[in-house]
């Protein structure tokens, strides 16, 4: 069989492999530099995502410490809404020993 070949349909199909060899290193090539391009904005979002997450931890921090402060601005509150119903229950009887001691003392004398 390989004697029924000719000289030019030979060389016509060495010519279409190199063609197709040199189309495979052409996608080869392309896909090489696509990874490397991919890879280099892989770089660039790892490097961004970490920023970002250090940020994060900041915050979350900074939220832990609000936190713990309105936990202790509802206690403060807490503690002032007590004190003042205690002064509410307690203000008749404040006012009252207040008038009591700064009228003069009338023994026994009625108007």
């Amino acid at each position: 069989m390989a004697a029924d070949v000719t000289r030019e349909e030979f060389d016509a199909r060495v010519a279409v492999l190199e063609r197709e060899v040199e189309g495979e290193k052409m996608v080869t090539r392309h896909i090489l530099d696509q990874t490397r391009h991919n890879s280099d904005d892989l770089a660039t979002i790892k490097t961004r995502l970490g920023r970002v997450e250090g940020r994060l931890d900041g915050v979350e921090g900074r939220l832990e410490i609000l936190s713990q402060d309105i936990r202790g601005l509802k206690q403060d509150v807490h503690g002032l809404k007590a004190t003042v119903e205690g002064l509410v229950c307690n203000l008749p009887a404040i006012v009252a020993e207040a008038v009591r001691s700064a009228l003069p003392k009338q023994r026994g004398k009625r108007g």
